[in-house]
């Protein structure tokens, strides 16, 4: 019995193993498909505010740190219904203004704001699991676009950019509830950005690494199994990734859509513009 159960987790691992190997190359073969510019124009004042929305959640920590860490970023406004360690430390050094907020439909309390913001970061949203539909739709899809809204009403001149983490398999036309809504807010917020100054992006990332204060050992073994094919990225670098697309107004155009892969060069992309300041 023992025998068998040894041979039956080997078989088992060797099966997670093939799963990996072939998601790899699955990835590394299909995923980028944005070519760089190699030596970009870049608006400085593009991300001068920046505003978070998720802040507390594992991707929205990331792209708080981002937005922190930016030496180009003036301000961070985190708009949450609670606080967290890194926001606390934020509004501390000066760089960060917390904004507690309750009502995503409705951004009346922070119209004051809107029109000094120049880059938001979504990562606000829920899984589909265990949540209905009603639910699913009214944070994924009515959140945002009635900040996209909102936003618009206050401010409509560039820079203007809007990052919207949608995952990867968003698709409006998909099999799946939680595609086909990912991929109508990415309609519906280009669509909104027409014959404005903002530029709206989506993200179709796939594992997205929690910060270093956060991850644990899984995470750091996860990713090491899944960078080959490009499947894997830090929440951070996502969040240097937005603020690097943001920063290159001249290229890419509103409604793009950003794979996994081209998040991870995007993000490269800004830390060697950093690393030459």
């Amino acid at each position: 019995m023992g025998k068998i159960i040894k041979i039956s987790a080997l078989s088992l691992v060797g099966l997670l193993a093939l799963l990996v190997v072939a998601l790899d190359i699955w990835g590394f073969a299909t995923l980028g498909s944005i070519t760089l510019e190699s030596n970009p124009a870049i608006d400085e004042d593009a991300n001068k505010v920046v505003m978070v929305f998720g802040a507390t959640g594992s991707v929205g920590d990331g792209l708080l740190k981002a937005a922190v860490e930016d030496p180009n970023v003036d301000k961070v406004y985190a708009i949450t219904r609670r606080t967290s360690p890194r926001i606390e430390a934020g509004v501390a050094s000066g760089k960060v203004v917390l904004r507690m907020h309750k009502d995503f439909t409705d951004y009346a309390s922070v119209s004051d704001i809107l029109g000094q913001v120049n880059t938001v970061m979504w990562g606000l949203g829920t899984t589909s699991i265990g949540v209905d539909d009603a639910t699913y739709t009214l944070v994924n899809v009515d959140f945002p676009v009635a900040f996209v809204t909102a936003w618009l009403a206050a401010r409509r001149d560039a820079p203007m950019s809007f990052h919207y983490v949608a995952g990867m398999g968003t698709d409006a036309n998909g099999d799946q509830q939680w595609a086909r809504e990912k991929g109508r807010t990415e309609n519906e917020v280009a669509y909104l950005a027409q014959d404005s100054g903002l530029r709206t992006f989506s993200y179709r990332s796939a594992f997205v690494r929690p910060t270093s204060e956060q991850a644990g050992t899984l995470h750091y073994f996860l990713e090491a199994l899944l960078r080959p094919g490009s499947l894997v990225i830090s929440a951070k670098e996502l969040g240097e990734a937005m603020l690097e697309i943001s920063a290159r107004t001249t290229t890419l155009k509103n409604g793009t859509l950003i794979d996994n892969a081209d998040s991870i060069a995007y993000a490269k992309a800004y830390e060697e513009r950093i690393d030459k300041r």
